[in-house]
């Protein structure tokens, strides 16, 4: 669960930057979203990472 939601034009070059801002996870169609920042393209970019 988030603490904000993304801004139109936001624009977050890393993952840290999306987390800090309280908008990750960010959704395909939301602003701030970019596949750059979506590792797996599954279309959520910046998931929490869950280890192995």
């Amino acid at each position: 669960m988030r603490a904000n939601t993304p801004q139109p034009g936001a624009y977050y070059r890393y993952c840290a930057d999306a987390r800090a801002a309280g908008v990750a996870p960010l959704r395909i169609g939301e602003p701030g979203y970019r596949p750059a920042l979506d590792r797996d393209g599954d279309g959520v970019a910046c998931e929490p990472y869950r280890g192995r």
